[in-house]
């Protein structure tokens, strides 16, 4: 898409003025080619973005530019020299939205029929007062981010008494199988499926509480629910075994963890800031009870804003605190654990770790772990922005994590879950991103 608005220069040369993103329209985790062309040489502008959610809520980026001796300036390239973020980042304008409204997360609910907009605009750096602009931007265009590509199609799911929706692949074949999971909202989340499925994943939006005829707040997490949704997932003509993955995060990584374990069918879990032991409610499957780990209140913790840190409450030196921990050993599949360094909800770090001295102790090396200095909780798909804060069941959380490395983290983290599910559900595939 190209925008022109005739710009006169004080010789009364005209220039046009050429605003570009490639592609105007693309998946949420594809990149996109920003340039601005036709300014005066070494012209200071500004590129601010803004996206409206769903429910109306507005979100805001802005980064500064110097123009270079030929009048251009190129996000792939030019460095930013004030605004959101600085330095050389192409995707900055996307990853450091910020709500208007404190506690705002941004969260795709339909991911099938309507695409984020982002409004892109051009301004002259010297006509921004108190970041307003005073004047009409130099350019402007709409970007659409989409979380389903061409030809995916959404089955909503209600089969006894599993609840989700499957998202397909466009073709005929048949495609690796994969269960997702998130934790504490409730509900279902389809946006990460969605996009599972644009990259070639038959994926599994599973919802487990607070959804339809679910319970709100069950009292035990029932194991044998999530068989069902991987015996589901294999009997799917489209889905090939022998094994499923599991891509899980915060609370449902106590899930997908207890799978792994459990299930012969999952031969491949993602597991993304959680715990190695079941929280809150017991687990059960076929007899076997798995308590919750005890908790301790007075290790609840406030940040300076006021907002909730809950990761210091499973500290302990509790002799007996073994016997709440998963027997990791036990599982026959591959894990990919994923932490956020600054995640100030869960202790993510020291979980995981904890797992693999587990898995080391017995001779085990099937695990691979990614670390990530400065990423927070909600490490989502690249170039969403980070959510470090929100309300969520009238708590006000602080998830943790800084803007730039959180984004660094999205971004390589996402290619390597795809890497991983791809290796270990293909075997015989290579697929290299």
């Amino acid at each position: 898409m190209k925008i022109f608005l005739k710009n006169h220069s004080r010789c009364h040369t005209k220039k046009m003025i050429q605003l570009t993103a490639t592609p105007v329209s693309a998946l949420v985790d594809e990149p996109v080619h920003i340039q601005a062309t036709g300014l005066t040489p070494f012209q200071m502008v500004s590129f601010q973005a803004s996206l409206e959610d769903e429910s109306g809520n507005m979100f805001y980026s802005q980064a500064h530019y110097r123009a270079n001796e030929f009048g251009e300036v190129d996000l792939k390239h030019a460095s930013s020299l004030g605004g959101d973020y600085m330095g050389v980042h192409p995707m900055g304008l996307f990853w450091s939205l910020k709500p208007e409204k404190l506690l705002t997360r941004l969260l795709k609910k339909d991911v099938m029929n309507k695409p984020f907009q982002v409004q892109l605009k051009l301004y002259d750096l010297e006509l921004i007062v108190n970041n307003k602009a005073a004047s009409a931007p130099k350019a402007s265009l709409t970007l659409e981010r989409w979380y389903v590509a061409p030809g995916v199609t959404r089955i909503q799911v209600r089969e006894g008494r599993l609840r989700g929706a499957l998202f397909l692949p466009p073709g005929e074949g048949r495609f690796p199988g994969v269960i997702d999971l998130f934790g504490g909202l409730g509900g279902l989340l389809e946006f990460r499926a969605s996009l599972l499925a644009s990259r070639g994943f038959a994926s599994l939006a599973l919802a487990y509480f607070n959804y339809e005829d679910l319970p709100a707040k069950p009292e035990v997490t029932d194991l044998e629910y999530f068989e069902e949704a991987a015996n589901f997932l294999l009997r799917h003509p489209k889905v090939f075994g022998p094994g499923v993955g599991v891509v899980s995060v915060c609370q449902g990584v106590q899930i997908g963890l207890s799978m792994a374990v459990n299930l012969k069918q999952v031969t491949a879990t993602v597991l993304i800031n959680g715990t190695n032991f079941p929280f809150g409610i017991p687990q059960v499957y076929r007899g076997k009870i798995y308590q919750p780990f005890p908790y301790s209140a007075q290790l609840i913790s406030t940040s300076a804003l006021g907002l909730l840190e809950l990761y210091r409450i499973y500290e302990t030196t509790e002799v007996g605190a073994s016997q709440y921990l998963f027997p990791v050993e036990e599982a026959q599949g591959h894990f990919l654990f994923i932490v956020g360094e600054g995640d100030k909800i869960i202790n993510s770090k020291a979980h995981a770790e904890q797992a693999i001295g587990q898995l080391r102790r017995h001779g085990k090396n099937n695990w691979t772990l990614l670390s990530y200095p400065g990423a927070g909780h909600l490490i989502e798909p690249p170039y969403s922005p980070l959510c470090c804060a929100s309300m969520t069941r009238d708590l006000k959380l602080h998830w943790g994590g800084e803007v730039i490395p959180h984004a660094a983290a999205q971004e390589h983290a996402w290619k390597e879950i795809q890497r991983f599910l791809r290796k270990h559900l293909i075997p015989d595939m290579t697929s290299p991103l």
